[in-house]
């Protein structure tokens, strides 16, 4: 078994054909933005240019029914962004995804890694 201070961790990716549609990465954006309520500062706490950020919630948005994040234009306390309920849903359902895959894997995990070299 790994010592208690090893941190074992799954990165889960959802993929559509063969593109990379939902990932850690672009949920953790969208968490961002729930957070802080801008995409220029979800995007900055994760040390990411805002252009990146916007492609992303592009991407997201343009896979989806229903948008992820709206956004208001800027003003002279500039512009605000909101996760949308479908935005909300996809953060719930990624998550709940990623939490089920990895506890259901982690005997297995557990048994990888004392495979590995230390």
């Amino acid at each position: 078994m790994p010592a208690a201070k090893d941190k074992i961790r799954l990165r889960l990716r959802i993929d559509v054909d063969r593109e990379a549609a939902i990932g850690p990465g672009k949920i953790a954006l969208l968490e961002a933005i729930i957070e802080t309520g801008s995409i220029s500062a979800a995007a900055r706490e994760l040390g990411m240019s805002y252009r990146r950020a916007w492609l992303l919630i592009e991407d997201i948005n343009s896979r989806l029914r229903k948008p992820a994040v709206t956004r208001a234009k800027g003003g002279k306390q500039g512009g605000s962004s909101a996760v949308t309920e479908t935005g909300m849903e996809l953060v719930r359902l990624f998550r709940n995804v990623e939490a089920t895959a990895y506890s259901r894997s982690l005997p297995d995990i557990r048994a990888l890694t004392e495979l590995l070299a230390k």
